[in-house]
């Protein structure tokens, strides 16, 4: 249950590094289960949680970090390696209120050694893209009204194997 891994994650922030933001729950309670590894999963959202808390900064006067869930099925990509058009209807988003992304770094924000920070190595992003990666899912980024929005898109997977969420 990916509301689980999320909820993990925020209960973690809370009480670290977002200690006083505010999160907002925006969760489809349709969804179905995500195969994957929860580690991983809690690793993927925990780095995308730290850097919108960061982005946001502690001064902010209304730090607020949203996180949603979605069932889209019209949603497909197609796979880069392969050719093949594959579904990925569960959306998983990370929204936080700071300034956002600059323009120039959103279309490499995944690449590895790519930092908006003085002191980041820059494999956060890269290593949250290999896992969604790994996954079957796809990770986008995009500047919004109010800050930057991260897309997690993942598959839909029937069988989940226990202790997996």
């Amino acid at each position: 249950n990916i509301h689980e891994v999320l909820d993990h994650v925020r209960r973690l922030a809370l009480s670290g590094f977002a200690h006083g933001m505010k999160f907002v729950e925006e969760f489809d309670p349709s969804l179905p289960p995500v195969h994957g590894n929860w580690d991983q999963l809690v690793q993927v959202l925990l780095n995308l949680v730290k850097n919108a808390a960061e982005a946001i900064g502690k001064e902010a006067p209304s730090p607020e970090i949203i996180l949603s869930t979605a069932y889209r099925p019209g949603v497909h990509v197609v796979v880069p390696t392969t050719g093949e058009r594959t579904s990925l209807p569960l959306e998983v988003c990370v929204i936080d209120n700071g300034p956002g992304v600059p323009d120039h770094l959103i279309e490499h924000l995944f690449e590895p050694f790519i930092t908006t920070k003085s002191y980041g190595t820059g494999l956060g992003l890269a290593t949250v893209a290999k896992i969604v990666s790994d996954h079957g899912g796809v990770i986008e980024c995009e500047r919004v009204k109010r800050g930057t929005r991260f897309r997690i898109l993942l598959p839909v997977h029937r069988d989940v194997p226990r202790g997996r969420s």
